[in-house]
């Protein structure tokens, strides 16, 4: 969809990085490396653990934990 399209395209600018590579991450044809993965949790304000297990039982289990960023900053 457009909304897609523009999101992907929003994270590719925000990353540096190629649309073609994003999309590949979101449709799951390919993997980013775990820098990567905190580079994109830290840009969408996310915990990295919701991209790496995206099951409702990591947010269930701590909903009222502190998302952190992998520089040890707060977002």
């Amino acid at each position: 969809s457009d909304v897609y399209k523009r999101q992907n395209l929003w994270l590719s600018h925000t990353l540096g990085k190629d649309l073609a590579t994003v999309s590949k991450w979101c449709t799951n044809t390919a993997q980013p490396s775990l820098e990567a993965l905190h580079i994109i949790a830290d840009c969408l304000k996310i915990d990295v653990r919701t991209l790496i297990n995206p099951n409702d039982a990591v947010m269930a289990s701590e909903p009222d934990a502190e998302y952190i960023s992998a520089k040890g900053k707060r977002p």
